[in-house]
């Protein structure tokens, strides 16, 4: 048996079943795993991935070991594994993964390292704890690595920083920032997830309740549409002006956060910074306002200060805690503000993650292609291939579009035409 460290390898049928449903909705990543697959383009390269442990990326794990790759899986968050997922990887596919839902923070470190010990030619990641942990506490293993790839808006935010510092070791190629990515899978992924999540944690009513949510990029403008879209009210709150005037426009209230706690029923934090929901908030909320976080790290909500404000803490049901404070208020804090997606349901459907997914899969092929040109930056997919994935889920979905005539591409790309 290869080395692995999930929860229970008889949950492997189960799993092999779900990644299979999932396959179905992911024919672009399946086109690609086909090339790869016949090309045999990633034979002896070892690849290190920290991501999501989920249906959907088990066959963005399956399609680069199609390509030949030595790949090894660790979880990116504790709470997202999908355990009969982890173990379907190792029994049918054999891939090493070290992942359980729920492990401690002690026992994720020792899983990245054990995804790392191979020494990795490539880094996967979403999160950046992987390129965090290789740079911090395993640098030895760094010689090795070509370059990297990262999933979300939080990583690459952290890898910028490293790049800004001068310590990325390595260039990182930004998967998020693909059009293909943020535009779907931060958008129509995070908004129905979310909202999926809550439902399966409360079952609350989402029409008539008031929705806060924190930060409106991507992810918040698709929270926010969804919530409104089940009849919520839905009031925005951010720090940046474009998108706080953005959010006004596209109909929502926006305001304060603390103009809000009066308000709002149900606060989602989606802005990947620390302590969003911070103490006065906490104390502001009306009795029995329900806080979770989509972001990245459990880090938007302090949890910290909630516990010292907290008299009386009981479970109410599966992820939901309910915390009456010093005020007599009751707060109910969903999985532990863990990415509430990913904690109380499935993270996102299959079918925006093949876009992501295959985005990860070309960058990989683009870091081999192109590593001895490449700085040690944080890169951009390039937009050709941002645009071939486009074309490819038309395709998939049946979809026509037109193309430029020679007569438009020459009026378009000349400055002499006018009126």
């Amino acid at each position: 048996m290869i080395e692995h460290d999930v929860r229970d390898p008889k949950l492997a049928p189960a799993g092999r079943r779900r990644i299979e449903w999932a396959s179905n909705f992911m024919p672009v990543l399946a086109s690609i795993q086909e090339r790869l697959s016949k090309g045999r383009s990633l034979k002896g390269i070892r690849i290190s991935c920290c991501l999501h442990v989920t249906s959907e990326t088990a066959n963005l794990i399956i399609a680069l070991k199609s390509g030949g790759a030595d790949v090894r899986l660790c979880a990116s968050n504790p709470l997202s594994t999908q355990d009969d997922v982890a173990a379907s990887l190792v029994k049918h596919f054999g891939v090493p993964v070290f992942a359980v839902r729920g492990e401690n923070r002690r026992t994720y470190y020792s899983h990245i390292y054990s995804a790392i010990k191979h020494g990795p030619h490539i880094t996967t990641d979403d999160g950046a704890d992987l390129v965090s942990a290789l740079h911090s506490r395993h640098r030895t293993l760094i010689k090795g690595v070509l370059g990297g790839t990262e999933e979300t808006t939080t990583g690459v935010i952290r890898l910028k920083s490293m790049e800004r510092e001068g310590v990325l070791a390595y260039p990182i190629i930004a998967v998020n920032d693909s059009q293909t990515k943020f535009m779907f899978d931060n958008r129509y992924g995070t908004g129905q997830s979310s909202l999926d999540g809550i439902l399966r944690a409360t079952n609350i009513l989402f029409a008539g309740a008031t929705v806060v949510v924190c930060g409106y990029g991507w992810c918040g403008r698709g929270v926010a549409a969804k919530g409104r879209g089940l009849g919520a009210e839905v009031i925005v709150t951010e720090v940046d002006a474009v998108k706080a005037l953005e959010a006004r426009m596209d109909g929502y209230r926006v305001m304060r956060l603390i103009d809000a706690c009066g308000d709002g029923d149900v606060f989602i934090t989606v802005t990947g910074d620390i302590n969003v929901v911070d103490r006065h908030h906490m104390l502001a909320m009306k009795d029995r306002a329900i806080v979770c976080n989509s972001g990245h790290f459990d880090v938007e909500v302090n949890k910290d200060a909630l516990c010292e404000l907290t008299t009386r803490k009981r479970v109410l049901r599966r992820f939901c805690v309910e915390h009456t404070l010093v005020n007599g208020h009751r707060i109910v804090l969903l999985a532990e503000a863990r990415l509430i997606n990913l904690s109380a349901a499935e993270g996102h459907p299959a079918m925006v993650m093949d876009m992501s997914f295959a985005n990860q899969a070309l960058a990989v092929e683009h870091i081999l292609n192109n590593s001895s040109r490449l700085a040690r930056r944080v890169y951009k997919l390039p937009d050709e291939l941002d645009q071939r994935i486009a074309r490819l889920k038309l395709k998939t979905l049946g979809v026509r579009i037109d193309r430029l005539t020679a007569e438009q591409r020459k009026y378009i790309s000349s400055w002499q035409a006018g009126t």
